[in-house]
C-alpha cells in the first residue's frame, strides 16, 4: 500500500514512542501537520519555535525517552537554533523535523527557501555543528535509510538532535508502507564484553584505598544507577560528589554526600576531595568548567583516578586516567558489588567519614559560594520545598547557584538545571515540555532577566492546562552580570539594570495566579494557602540587587 510520505514519517515518529511533538506549523510542513491530524500524537503549539525545542529538551530530560519538535522551512528553522544547541550540549535525543521549500525551486529564491542553493539559507550548514545527524530528504528511495540512521542516533547511549528537513513536494510523493517494517525503532541493550576484568580489577582498587570518593555524573540518572552507586556508597562509606545534574543521585541529606562539586558550590566537596581522597571514581561526569573548578590541577593531584562512562567519547577527554572503563554504569558497578561483598567495617568506617564530612561542612571557606545576609527568604523557600515536596517533584532552574547551595535534593526528586549551553529562558518552556511528560509538581526557576525571554510561553501552559511554579527572582537587573561588573570592572555598570513589568498584572492578562514574597512568612503563606500541584502559580521573590554570594567566577 502506498501512502504519503508526510504520513510515512507520523507513522514513524508514532513507532519511536513520540506522544507529544512541540512547534509552530507554517505553510512548507503542512503536509505533516494534516498527517498529525488522524495521529494518536499530540501536537502541541508553542509561542516561538525556540520553546518548541526547550519543551521537548524538558521532555526528554524528565522522561528519558525520545522527543520531538516541528516547524516551517526558514524562520521557523533558524529559530530552533539555540534550543537545539542547547539539546546537543546535553546529548538529548529529540528529534526535529522542518518543512523546506520544493525541490523543483531550490536555487530559485523561494520564499522561505533554505537549501542553501543560488545564495539561499543554508540549513545544512547552520545545524551541522549542533546535531548529530541533518538531512534534507530530497528523495523517498533512501528515506528509510535515512529514518534508519535516525533511529540508531536517538537510541544510542550517546545520543543527540537529529535534524530533518522534508521538502514541501516530498511529503506529498507516495512511498510503499511497509518499509516501515525495514526501519530500526526500539532500542537494544549493549551489553559489556570481556568486562569481568575491568571490573576485577575496580574492585581491588576500591578495596584497597583508604579514602575512596565518588564523583557521579548525570550519566548515573540517565542510565538508572541510582540505587546501586548509593549501595556501593553504604556497603563501603564511599562519599559522593555530584556534578550539578546529578544533584540527588543520592540523598543530599545522606551523612555521605558532599553536595554537588562546582565552582558556585560551597566547596565542601572540592575540599574533601583534595585534602582526604586518594581514589577518584569518576561515574558518568564529563568533568566540564563548571564541576572541575576550571581544570584546577590540584583537585586530582596524586590520586589514582577511574572512569566509567557509557559514551566511550567522555573517557580520558580532560584527564589521564588508572582506569578508563567504557560500559553501563548500573552494569559495572552491579558486578563490583558481587565481587566486594558485604564489610563489617562498614559501620565503623560510615561513623568516621561522616564525622569527616560534618566537621568539613562546618568550617568556615571563604574561598566559595559563602552567602551573607540578604538570602533568607530564598534558602527558606528551598527548605519548604523540601519538607513539602520530599519525593516526586520536578524543578528547572535557570538561576542554579542559589539551588546548589540552599537545596537538598532528595533522590525522589529530580533537578534540572540549565546546563547545555546554558541559556537565558530555558526554565518556563522545558518545565512545561516535562509536564506532558508526567504530572508531577514542577517548578521553573529563573531569574527576571530570563524570564522576559520566554514568559509568553506562559500561555503554552494555560492552553493546554498544565499545572505549574514559576519562582520569578526580581532584582530587576542582570544579576551574574552585575556581579561581574561589580567585582572586576569597578562597578561600570553598563546594560544590566532594567524595569520590570508590573508582573501581578501580567499575571492576571495570563490568567494564572500570583504570590509577591518579601519574607520567610510570606513563603509559609505560600506552601499553606496555595495549590501548587493542580494549578498556575507566578511566584514572585524580591532580591537586592547588589547583594552577591561572594564566590569568583574566576575570570
Amino acid at each position: 500500500m502506498k501512502i504519503k510520505v508526510s504520513e510515512f514519517v507520523v507513522r514513524y515518529l508514532e513507532r519511536l514512542g513520540i506522544k507529544h511533538i512541540f512547534g509552530m506549523p507554517g505553510a512548507h510542513i503542512l503536509p505533516v501537520y494534516d498527517a498529525l491530524y488522524d495521529s494518536k500524537i499530540e501536537a502541541v503549539l508553542a509561542k516561538h519555535e525556540q520553546g518548541a525545542a526547550f519543551m521537548a529538551g524538558g521532555y526528554s530530560r524528565a522522561s528519558g525517552e525520545i522527543s520531538a519538535c516541528i516547524t516551517t522551512a526558514g524562520p521557523g528553522a533558524t529559530n530552533l537554533v539555540t534550543g537545539i544547541a542547547n539539546a546537543y550540549a546535553d546529548q538529548q535525543p529529540i528529534l526535529v523535523i522542518t518543512g523546506e521549500t520544493s525541490t523543483h525551486i531550490f536555487g530559485k529564491g523561494g520564499l522561505q527557501e533554505s537549501s542553501g542553493e543560488g545564495g539561499t539559507i543554508d540549513q545544512s550548514a547552520l545545524f551541522k555543528g549542533i546535531s548529530k545527524y541533518h538531512k534534507i530528504v530530497e528523495r523517498t528511495d533512501y528515506l528509510p535509510q535515512v529514518l534508519n540512521r535516525t533511529s540508531q542516533i536517538l537510541l544510542s547511549p550517546s545520543s543527540g538532535p537529529v535534524v530533518l528537513s522534508f521538502p514541501y513536494n516530498i511529503q506529498q510523493e507516495l512511498i510503499d508502507e511497509s518499509l516501515l517494517d525495514h526501519i530500526k525503532t526500539d532500542s537494544t541493550n549493549h551489553p559489556l564484553h570481556d568486562s569481568s576484568a575491568a571490573i576485577n580489577a575496580l574492585a581491588d582498587k576500591i578495596l584497597a584505598a583508604k579514602h575512596p570518593v565518588i564523583v557521579a555524573g548525570f550519566g548515573c540518572i540517565k542510565g538508572h544507577a541510582q540505587d546501586v552507586v548509593a549501595q556501593l556508597s553504604e556497603q563501603r562509606s564511599i562519599p559522593i560528589a555530584s556534578s550539578l545534574k546529578a544533584k540527588g543521585v543520592i540523598s543530599e541529606g545522606s551523612p555521605l554526600s558532599l553536595g554537588s562539586l562546582g565552582v558556585t558550590s560551597s566547596g565542601h566537596a572540592y575540599k574533601y576531595i583534595v585534602e582526604r581522597a586518594d581514589l577518584v571514581i569518576f561515574l558518568g561526569a564529563g568533568f566540564n568548567e563548571r564541576t572541575s573548578y576550571l581544570w584546577d590541577d590540584a583537585l586530582l593531584k596524586d590520586k589514582q583516578i577511574i572512569q566509567i562512562d557509557s559514551n566511550p567519547e567522555q573517557l580520558e577527554k580532560v584527564f589521564k586516567a588508572d582506569m578508563a572503563i567504557p560500559g553501563d554504569i548500573h552494569e559495572v558497578i552491579s558486578g563490583v558489588l558481587q565481587r566486594i561483598g558485604a564489610d563489617n567495617q562498614a559501620l565503623d568506617l560510615l561513623n568516621e567519614t561522616s564525622q569527616y564530612i560534618e566537621q568539613l561542612k562546618r568550617s568556615a571557606n571563604s574561598d566559595y559560594a559563602i552567602f551573607q545576609s540578604g538570602f533568607s527568604v530564598i534558602e527558606h523557600l528551598f527548605s519548604r520545598i523540601e519538607q513539602h515536596f520530599p519525593e516526586g517533584a520536578v524543578i528547572f532552574d535557570d538561576n542554579i547557584i542559589f539551588a546548589q547551595n540552599f537545596f537538598k535534593v532528595s533522590s525522589g526528586n529530580r533537578y534540572y538545571p540549565n546546563s547545555g549551553v546554558s541559556s537565558l529562558g530555558h526554565a518556563i518552556p522545558a518545565a512545561i515540555g516535562a509536564r506532558f511528560s508526567n504530572q508531577k509538581t514542577t517548578f521553573a526557576i529563573l531569574g527576571d532577566g530570563g524570564f522576559q525571554m520566554c514568559c509568553m510561553e506562559i500561555m503554552t501552559a494555560v492552553n493546554y492546562n498544565r499545572p505549574l511554579n514559576i519562582i520569578l527572582f526580581n532584582n530587576a537587573t542582570m544579576g551574574l552580570i552585575r556581579k561581574n561588573q561589580s567585582q572586576q570592572y569597578n562597578q561600570r555598570f553598563i546594560n544590566c539594570d532594567f524595569i520590570n513589568p508590573d508582573f501581578e498584572a501580567l499575571s492576571k492578562s495570563f490568567g494564572i495566579n500570583y504570590k509577591r514574597v518579601d519574607s520567610n512568612s510570606d513563603i509559609d503563606h505560600v506552601f499553606e494557602n496555595s495549590d501548587l500541584t493542580n494549578s498556575i502559580n507566578l511566584i514572585e521573590i524580591m532580591i537586592d540587587k547588589d547583594n552577591f554570594p561572594n564566590y569568583s567566577s574566576r575570570r
